[in-house]
């Protein structure tokens, strides 16, 4: 019994062994490769690059208040559509104090001048009245007297101005209330009421009360490399997507490259604009992240293959056609003259046909 158990062990020892040397043999020899087989066709090679930027108004306003002082009101928040000369804000004036010395004292002047013509005209009036002076005398006195008290009106209301921003004559047109300059929407109100403001001069910008754009007005604005500019000019349709609407598209026209590069982060960039056309169900917002696809060069009708199909070297292009399938793929590497390239396919313009079979990306096995 013994000796039956012992050569049953030799007996599974030996198939195990066996077994171990059938796989390992099986899998020491060399596997065929097999590749996916592909082949050219006819279609479009359209060369394209894409430029990065922003959808902007075509033109922001900066309203800015024509004297200076403290803000008592403000009538719009970002976000607010406003009309041409509507107020949007009402300023209180601080008198400055050398203007406003200035105005007291001529109001001063004017009242001694008006005294003073008022004495003359009584006298000439008198003697008039007595045929002592000539009618041209008198007359003379009196228009001296209405140009005193019309001076003295004007004094009077420059004290105003200068205490209150506001002329008696004109209070609808007060420059205490700062009005919109376009109709469009309001991008920004930088400020907020008690602050103090200063009107625009030639030593200062003045203080922004608010930003207005009109939003059915918009362009695409963005850069260009150095390498690309060339490519480009005015006129050439470009597509604009905008990252944050993923179904809105917009046909347009580049109208402006800068003649001059910026340089940045070592690069120089040219600025590159393009009107977009408005959607009226679609709300654009100023600064959105966009892209515009710009063609560089369409050919159409032209024999082509998937650019990962060609192997690259040097400045010779080259593919493996197939020679045979059975038992195992072959394949001959063969030399081809290529064109143009979309960055997915390129143009194959000599060296193979439409009917050549060449190989392709490695099937992985299962």
């Amino acid at each position: 019994m013994k000796k039956f158990f012992r050569i049953f062990l030799w007996i599974i020892v030996a198939l195990i062994f066996v077994a171990t040397f059938v796989f390992l043999y099986l899998n020491s020899k060399p596997k065929d490769t097999v590749y996916e087989i592909v082949s050219p066709d006819t279609g479009t090679i359209e060369q394209t690059t894409v430029l990065t930027g922003s959808i902007e108004p075509r033109d922001e306003i900066l309203i800015k208040p024509q004297i200076s002082g403290i803000i008592t009101q403000i009538n719009v928040e970002p976000g607010d559509m406003v009309q041409e000369g509507q107020v949007i804000a009402v300023i209180k004036v601080i008198p400055d104090a050398s203007q406003l010395s200035d105005a007291e004292s001529r109001v001063s002047l004017a009242n001694i001048a008006l005294d003073d013509a008022r004495l003359k005209h009584e006298r000439n009036k008198q003697l008039f009245e007595r045929k002592v002076i000539s009618r041209e005398e008198y007359e003379n006195t009196e228009a001296a007297l209405n140009k005193a008290e019309s001076e003295l009106a004007s004094a009077k209301d420059a004290v105003t101005i200068v205490k209150q921003g506001v002329s008696r004559y004109n209070a609808s047109e007060a420059n205490t209330q700062v009005r919109a300059t376009i109709t469009g929407l309001v991008l920004d109100v930088p400020v907020k009421v008690g602050t103090s403001v200063i009107q625009s001069n030639t030593f200062n910008d003045g203080t922004t009360i608010a930003t207005v754009a009109d939003m059915n007005n918009l362009i695409f604005k963005g850069t260009a490399d150095e390498t690309e500019v060339g490519s480009l000019s005015v006129g050439m349709p470009v597509s604009i997507t905008v990252g944050a609407l993923p179904d809105f598209r917009s046909d347009a026209t580049i109208e402006y490259i800068s003649p001059k590069g910026t340089e940045s982060n070592g690069a120089n960039t040219f600025e590159v604009r393009a009107a977009v056309s408005t959607d009226p169900d679609v709300k654009l917002r100023a600064g959105y992240s966009a892209n515009a696809t710009v063609a560089l060069n369409r050919t159409g009708n032209v024999l082509r293959l998937p650019e990962s199909v060609v192997e690259f070297a040097g400045d010779s292009t080259f593919v493996y056609v197939m020679t045979d399938s059975v038992p195992a793929q072959k394949f001959r590497r063969t030399q081809i003259k290529t064109g143009a390239s979309d960055g997915i396919n390129i143009e194959i313009k000599s060296g193979i046909d439409k009917k050549s079979r060449l190989r392709g990306a490695e099937i992985k096995e299962q």
